[in-house]
């Protein structure tokens, strides 16, 4: 394998084990637990200087932090995206300095691509020919570019209420789609989980590229905190606000800024806030009760149309909520309505096109700076997690029922 040189091996969160990426792809052979990869960060020849040199082009300018080396990276050119000043967002929240992360300049619109990037790499130096996950929709999408990018062939597995793009350009990829019929309305996350397990039940030879299956997706995640560093000079803001479903991003994020803390580019954690629909919001849920890990909600329970965050059972609860506390943040939840009307206010206030799903954290640092949370001094960071054409139908259905409730009442 093609590794870098301080990648030492992968560890599992759960029992501790060590174990050689050259044989453990995936879960922990001892206990099924997450792996996580490992670093010597001794080895790491690099410092904030030498980056200031290089051309801020991908993720991948950031190799000496992943487990492979640059040469062998799938890309697609994932990641180096705008962190943009916001400064009408910050008037109204009554903040010091809003800036937005937009990873909807990735090449499938989304920050999927830079898991997707770091996972189909790791399929590759495994010698994979086929991958596979399910996914609420643009993790798919990616997961079809990267196996066409590195000449692999692709199984997706989506719920009905996936949108039409992801499943659109699943396919465009040349990936073989599976959409899972609903038992009763739209079917959700957790049918396209249970199709893709009894497909991996039948083809071992698959190679997963699934969330948190994988050792490597909320690996590549961690380039956001890395850039988001970067573009700040190495000064932590004082919150990054995350529309979390399954809190890969979030995670990853977080181990990004405890790594460079330790390596004394920065002298603090990034305070990482959550930010979930009240339809569905297990992470809120379990982060107000004080509990170490969510309550899964029911598939007929989910109550929101944020298709990307409406993740009922997010397998890493323990470590995002790790991450929320050892950063000294929080979670915050908010309705569909605020978090659509959020979306919209940042395109008519900033001209910036925010996905509707993504929205949430928009609407949550709303909710964050009414209730104290942030003050005015503060420096807020949002991520945009994907562009806003994934969500148009859902955007401009929103807006058609704002323009009419507005109508009604001139009329009244």
């Amino acid at each position: 394998m093609e590794t870098t040189d301080a990648f030492t091996g992968l560890s599992c969160v759960d029992c501790g084990e060590a174990f050689d990426p050259e044989t453990a792809t995936h879960r922990c052979p001892d206990c099924d637990g997450i792996l996580d990869p490992a670093y010597d960060l001794d080895r790491i020849d690099l410092a904030p200087e030498d980056l200031a040199d290089r051309p801020f082009e991908s993720m991948w300018r950031y190799a000496e932090l992943l487990p492979f080396a640059r040469d062998a990276a799938v890309s697609l050119g994932e990641g180096a995206t705008p962190l943009v000043e916001c400064p009408a967002l910050a008037d109204a929240m009554d903040v010091g300095r809003v800036l937005l992360k937009d990873e909807g300049a990735n090449p499938t619109g989304t920050f999927k691509d830079r898991g997707q990037s770091l996972a189909t790499t790791a399929a590759r130096q495994h010698g994979a020919e086929e991958v596979a996950l399910n996914s609420a929709g643009n993790a798919g999408q990616a997961a079809a570019a990267y196996a066409a990018r590195a000449d692999l062939d692709a199984h997706v597995f989506l719920p009905s209420r996936a949108g039409f793009t992801q499943k659109a350009m699943t396919e465009v990829h040349g990936a073989d789609l599976t959409v899972t019929d609903p038992v009763d309305g739209d079917s959700q996350i957790g049918d396209a989980g249970r199709a893709y397990a009894a497909a991996m039940a039948d083809h071992p030879d698959w190679y997963s590229t699934k969330t948190f299956v994988t050792p490597y997706r909320h690996e590549g995640k961690k380039t956001m905190a890395l850039e988001l560093l970067e573009q700040l000079d190495w000064e932590a803001p004082d919150g990054v606000v995350y529309p979390t479903g399954g809190g890969v991003g979030l995670v990853g994020m977080h181990k990004a800024a405890r790594e460079v803390r330790e390596l004394g580019w920065t002298d603090e954690l990034v305070p990482m806030y959550a930010a979930q629909a009240a339809g569905c919001a297990p992470v809120v849920d379990a982060s107000e009760s004080g509990a170490d890990r969510h309550e899964p909600v029911p598939d007929d329970e989910i109550d929101t149309a944020c298709n990307g965050i409406a993740i009922p059972d997010p397998g890493a609860s323990p470590l995002i909520l790790d991450a929320l506390r050892e950063s000294d943040g929080g979670a915050v939840a908010t309705t569909d309505r605020e978090i659509f009307d959020a979306a919209i206010e940042v395109a008519r206030a900033e001209g910036l096109e925010v996905g509707a799903t993504c929205a949430a954290a928009v609407s949550g640092a709303f909710a964050l700076a009414e209730s104290g949370e942030f003050g005015p001094d503060d420096t807020v960071v949002l991520l945009n997690t994907g562009a806003g054409n994934k969500d148009v139908d859902a955007l401009r259905a929103h807006l058609g029922e704002r323009e009419v409730a507005a109508e009604g009442e001139v009329n009244e």
